[in-house]
């Protein structure tokens, strides 16, 4: 058996193509978007794609699972379990609990792990060219390494009313009777790792073991000891927030994603024709740089959007597509590079990149407006503007300050002042960049705070 993990840093998330070495079959379970790394995987090891599948309806990536199906002509499996109000929306062969995909001597069952949402699936993995009982298991955004998904996203992103309680309760039902009924030695292998928002307190571990999660997980104690309301009440605490873009991808996600196909070659723009269409607000042109070199000067009304390693996360926070489709014009060294920006912002369901430039020579620029720290006090603001988590802001933050994660400012602008400058902050500086950004193509005055919290901390200025 081959079991390969595709990791994404940007957005912390690991799918995976299972095959079966003597029949050159495989599956690939829970696919982002840009899908060539597994066409070459499946070119690599000499074998066909024959089946396409997903743990359940994600909401920080847009699936691409349609996507490989159009490419390859595999068939789709999703879940058809948690009731009418989760079933998807487009023609897929239905799993429920028991039900097995067979790929040569492979056997994918599926079991039905609610809590994280109503139709989650795990899949068990049985080799059965040396075993007749399953040794993996794909846990999907059930069992991290060291957490467990959060059952709170419905209410956060989907629009749901107190379904976290419900939710918590069934992630506590089904450790207690998918989970834990199985032997210690089967290795579980996550949708995520550290740094995903699914999850509150997420291992970088590749992979776990049932005995190991039994053993030395938190929730583990609650198990032991049946304690269900203690569970609860520990895995609800603190809870990052949930990106506002999390509600878009459950509904496209849901109803099924656009297959984009075979993607067109993007232009390189020669800087003069560039500069008329970003001050025509034709364009809109994305700034790739760290917020360091972005705060000497940047393009007027641009997004600040670092990357690629980070496109996908902070170009979910800037600009949401279901509001518009101007085309993104991205700053980047060379075609390779600004493909691969384009990948990662199609992983997040932003498909309007149509082109990239290599310098700024020639467009219209702007110096972003900051002040220090030792200034603040005097300032006449309007508000000041914490970015940061909201689990950050308890945690220690600038008096008076009012916190909106960045991921969720341009979905709650009736929160902020529409005169004056607010002043903002995140850390270290790189979310406040992204986000002040944001604020200023929407027509805000921002002043960016120099060095962020840490800077202040820095300064032993006064913190609440």
């Amino acid at each position: 058996m081959l079991l390969e993990r595709i990791y994404d840093e940007d957005l912390a998330q690991a799918g995976y193509f299972i095959g079966c070495q003597a029949k050159n079959e495989a599956v690939v379970v829970d696919a982002r978007r840009d899908i060539g790394q597994y066409l070459d995987l499946a070119e690599q090891h000499g074998m066909t794609i024959t089946a396409v599948t997903e743990t359940h309806i994600h909401a920080d990536y847009l699936s691409g699972t349609r996507e490989l199906a159009e490419a390859t002509g595999a068939p789709i499996y999703v879940s058809g379990e948690g009731g009418t109000d989760w079933q998807y929306g487009f023609d897929a062969h239905r799993l429920h609990h028991g039900d097995t995909l067979t790929l040569g001597n492979i056997t994918v069952e599926a079991v039905h792990t609610p809590g994280h949402t109503p139709e989650h699936l795990s899949f068990l993995i049985t080799d059965g060219a040396f075993a007749d009982e399953p040794g993996y298991m794909l846990s999907g955004d059930f069992v991290f390494s060291g957490d467990l998904g959060r059952p709170d996203l419905l209410d956060e992103a989907a629009g749901g009313v107190d379904t976290r309680f419900e939710g918590a309760k069934q992630i506590f039902a089904s450790l207690k009777k998918s989970f834990l009924t199985l032997p210690d030695h089967v290795q579980v292998f996550p949708g995520h790792g550290s740094g995903s928002a699914c999850g509150k307190a997420l291992g970088a571990l590749p992979s776990t073991s049932v005995g190991y999660e039994r053993r030395f997980a938190w929730w583990s104690k609650y198990l032991e000891n049946d304690d269900e309301q203690g569970f609860i009440d520990e895995l609800l605490d603190g809870q990052p927030d949930a990106h506002a873009y999390f509600g878009r991808m459950k509904r496209e996600n849901r109803d099924g994603p656009a297959v984009l196909g075979p993607l067109a070659a993007l232009k390189e723009y020669e800087n003069a024709q560039l500069a008329g269409a970003v001050e025509r607000g034709e364009v809109v042109f994305v700034d790739t740089r760290g917020q360091d070199e972005v705060h000497a000067g940047t393009v007027t009304g641009s997004l600040n959007i670092p990357g690629p390693a980070k496109a996908a996360s902070y170009g979910a926070w800037v600009y949401d597509p279901e509001r518009e489709d101007t085309p993104l014009v991205v700053l980047a060294e060379d075609t390779e590079a600004a493909e691969q920006l384009r990948d990662h912002l199609l992983r997040v369901g932003i498909d309007t990149v149509t082109g990239f430039t290599t310098s700024l020579d020639g467009l219209p620029m702007t110096t972003p407006e900051l002040i220090s720290p030792d200034d603040l006090a005097s300032f006449d603001s309007a508000m000041v503007l914490d970015v940061r988590n909201k689990t950050e802001h308890a945690d220690g933050h600038i008096p008076g300050s009012v916190q909106l994660s960045g991921g969720r400012v341009l979905w709650n602008l009736d929160q902020l002042p529409t005169d004056g400058t607010i002043v903002t902050y995140c850390q270290t500086g790189v979310r406040n960049s992204v986000t002040a950004s944001a604020l200023r193509r929407a027509g805000y005055r921002v002043a960016e705070l120099e060095g962020s919290y840490a800077a202040w901390s820095e300064r032993n200025l006064a913190t609440v």
